[in-house]
């Protein structure tokens, strides 16, 4: 496959996605922030727990 084809080939998905997006409404757009808040703070939670164990480890050995 050539450098113009894959470019083309390129071009021609980027329009499909293009066309089958949408502006996400209120109510899509507060789920998706409650989402990643949500992982956010077990991320933190999990690495902050994390922390303390090893700190707890650190000063035993």
């Amino acid at each position: 496959m050539s450098l113009k084809e894959s470019f083309d080939s390129f071009v021609v998905q980027s329009k499909r996605v293009i066309a089958i997006t949408h502006k996400p409404s209120q109510a899509e757009y507060r789920q998706m922030s409650l989402t990643t808040a949500i992982g956010m703070i077990i991320i933190g939670v999990a690495g902050l727990a994390i922390s303390t164990i090893a700190l707890l480890f650190k000063g035993k050995f």
